[in-house]
């Protein structure tokens, strides 16, 4: 009995560490994908492409915003890639598209809604995924 039990115990160690390994490995390449999603997003926003000024022109609060958010998307997408940010930089981006998608909705009157939503969505869950490395940051920076 006790053979068995420590031989299950050890099979349901290993299956957990094997769906852990998983969910890690799945977790970095939805931030990778984010982070080269937001580096490509932020660039026409920090370049001045006239796209990009039109449509904070049209927002109306001044292209001081257009600069935020571009800087903003690309520090976003470079913290998804460092292990101890990737957690504040998912809820920062999170941040960003829910305003995005208010934006788009109430001014701009844009379809871009069915993309920034969804973001919105995946980022809120990546970042609760790294929750556990997110609320270690602190200590570490600490040294607690």
């Amino acid at each position: 009995m006790t053979i068995t039990s420590t031989s299950t115990g050890r099979a349901d160690r290993e299956t957990g560490q094997a769906h852990s390994a998983g969910k890690n490995r799945t977790l970095w390449a939805a931030q990778v994908l984010l982070a080269a999603v937001f580096a490509f997003a932020a660039m026409p926003k920090l370049a001045g492409a006239h796209s990009a000024v039109a449509m904070f022109g049209q927002i109306g609060a001044g292209q001081w915003l257009r600069y935020l958010v571009g800087t903003a998307e690309l520090a976003g997408a470079a913290g998804l890639l460092i292990p101890r940010l990737a957690g504040l930089a998912a809820a920062g981006l999170a941040a960003d598209m829910a305003g995005a998608s208010i934006i788009n909705i109430a001014v701009l009157h844009s379809a871009a809604v069915a993309l920034t939503i969804p973001l919105c969505a995946a980022l809120a869950l990546l970042a609760r995924a790294r929750w556990e490395h997110t609320t270690k940051f602190p200590a570490a920076r600490t040294g607690r």
